[in-house]
This record gives C-alpha cells, structure tokens and sequence, in this order.
C-alpha cells in the first residue's frame, strides 16, 4: 500500500509551481500510488496553454511529441520533464484546426 507521504515529492512540487507560476491556466492534475514520483498535468481547450506550461516546466519542445485522437479531431500534444526529483507528466488537448480548416474548404 502506497502512503500519502509517498506522494510527497510530486505534490510538493504542484506547490512549487501553484507558487512560481500563479498566472498559468489551471491545468486538471494527478498523482496516482500507481506512480508515486509522477505529476500528470493536463490541459484543454489550446495549443497555447500547453505552450504556457512546456515553457514553465523547461519541457525541451524537440521533445514534445504529437498525435490525434477522436478521429483526428483532437490534436494531443504530450511531453515531460524531471523537476526536483519528481517526473512530470504534460499532455495538451485542442481542436485539430487543420482539419476544421480542411472540413470547410
């Protein structure tokens, strides 16, 4: 059984962000007894939040990697860092414009 204390790591780590970066866009967060030194950051609705939050966490953007989902609708960009000793986890979901663009073309 994994204990609170054992998740230590990635919430102090969410801390320091909710410190550092107060003007981020509130991303959904997840720390998982699964994953003990993992912090999983999600954000919808733009590029531009996940852009936000690569910066912030030193996300390498040669690193980032891209795929679709929902039939290509939904463009999912993910990537991940190693910030005072806690693995983070960074995914981005927005709609796929160039298949929007496409679609009305």
């Amino acid at each position: 059984m994994t204990t609170l204390a054992e998740l230590s790591t990635p919430l102090a780590l969410f801390r320091l962000l909710v410190a550092d970066h107060p003007h981020l866009p509130a991303p959904h967060v997840g720390v998982s007894p699964h994953r003990p030194d993992c912090l999983a950051l999600s954000v919808h609705g733009g590029l531009d939040k996940f852009e936000a939050w690569r910066e912030a966490l030193g996300i390498d953007p040669l690193t980032v990697r891209r795929n679709t989902q929902s039939g290509d609708t939904t463009l999912v960009l993910s990537g991940s860092a190693t910030i005072a000793d806690a693995r983070v986890e960074l995914v981005g979901y927005a709609p796929n414009l160039a298949l929007v663009a496409e679609a009305v073309a």
